[in-house]
This record gives structure tokens, C-alpha cells and sequence, in this order.
């Protein structure tokens, strides 16, 4: 199991740490696309509140996923059975020769 670290991030300026086993060129990547959209969400709608900002952004972010899972489901993709394939696959590889 990879162990968690604290990675720093920043969206709008702000610092964030975040504790987690993903790489950091990862989270950095995801971090400027939050960071992106949410500047997308102000210039669009011109809120300045910024409650109203994030929670705008959230809702865009998770119209995104929705539609990314409809996506795949609409392809036949089953993710279950992906990551079961995975993790056969990850194990034949780490497994020792005989």
C-alpha cells in the first residue's frame, strides 16, 4: 500500500495541502483544472460571492462527470469488470515465477 503524503496545491491563489497516495504532477493537474473552471464559472456569470462561485463550479464539474459516466455506459464500458482486469492483470505481473 503507498502511503499518504501531504501535497500542496493551489487554486485562486490559495495554498491547499492535500493528503493523499496520488502523484503530485496528478493533483497539480486536477488542481488547475478546478482552478480553471472556477475562473470560466466568475467570468461567465460575473459572481462575486464567493460561495456562490464554488458551488456554480460544482455543479458544472459534477454535470461533467454525470455526463462522462453516460458516456461510458452508453459505450457498454463496465468499470467493475475493468478494474477486476486490472487488478488480474497487476497481479500476474507482481505474482513470483514458480
Amino acid at each position: 500500500m503507498t502511503q499518504k503524503r501531504s501535497i500542496a496545491v493551489h487554486i485562486r491563489g490559495k495554498e491547499y495541502r492535500i493528503r493523499s497516495e496520488d502523484d503530485s504532477e496528478s493533483l497539480q493537474e486536477i488542481a488547475g483544472y478546478v482552478d480553471e473552471t472556477i475562473a470560466r464559472v466568475e467570468a461567465r456569470t460575473g459572481a462575486v460571492d464567493s460561495l456562490d462561485v464554488v458551488m456554480l463550479t460544482a455543479l458544472n464539474l459534477a454535470r461533467e462527470l454525470f455526463q462522462a459516466r453516460e458516456d461510458v455506459r452508453a459505450m457498454g464500458f463496465d468499470p467493475g469488470r475493468m478494474r477486476a482486469l486490472i487488478e488480474l492483470a497487476e497481479s500476474a505481473v507482481t505474482a513470483e515465477p514458480h
